[in-house]
């Protein structure tokens, strides 16, 4: 039989919930995994993504903390001190999301890990583009000796696509913030996107 199953990187956020729901409508079981990395918004993002998954019947998330990581490096997402959207970038992100999936992944026997990341033609970050998701996907053959495939199931959408898409499947409730406070704070990068849309 063959192994439908994913890791979704879980971020509380749209994107993340979308695919969870999209492997769900597909029958692809999914193991969400919510990454801790000291972010400001670590606390809002991990109730949403707790109390969505449950009114969405997904699988309850499971929580890392590698909170220690934001402690070190600091950026606009993981520090107060820094400028929440010019400061944005955090080195390496994506890349400790990905390790830290494969691992899961290679614990539950799943078949790949499946990331958020939206077209290029929206991308800010080098960790936001196919050729990173390629190159992450050859170091992770290589540190585990079996292939775990990169999925980006969202990377042909634009931010107004998975908005209307997660409409269509009635999903409400995410949270995008990356300041952290109880109203969306309008100047991060998150909350730029879906003023665009």
């Amino acid at each position: 039989m063959e192994n439908k199953s994913t890791v979704v990187l879980a971020s509380g956020g749209l994107d993340s919930t979308l695919i969870s729901v999209m492997c769900r409508d597909a029958g692809v079981d999914n193991f969400p995994l919510f990454i801790d990395y000291g972010q400001r918004a670590a606390v809002a993002e991990l109730e949403a993504c707790r109390r969505v998954y449950s009114e969405l019947n997904l699988p309850s998330p499971t929580y890392m903390n590698l909170g220690g990581f934001g402690k070190v490096i600091e950026s606009g997402l993981t520090s107060a001190e820094k400028d929440v959207r010019l400061d944005a970038f955090t080195p390496c992100r994506n890349l400790l999301f990905l390790v830290c999936g494969a691992s899961f992944a290679f614990q539950k026997n799943a078949y790949s890990i499946s990331i958020g990341v939206l077209s290029e033609e929206f991308s800010l970050f080098p960790d936001q583009r196919q050729n990173f998701l390629v190159a992450a996907e050859a170091a992770i053959r290589s540190a585990l000796g079996r292939s775990i495939p990169v999925i980006a199931p969202l990377s042909e959408f634009s931010k107004a696509d998975v908005v209307a898409l997660a409409r269509d499947r009635s999903i409400f409730g995410t949270y995008s913030c990356h300041a952290g406070g109880r109203l969306p704070c309008g100047n991060c990068i998150s909350c730029l996107e879906f003023v665009n849309t």
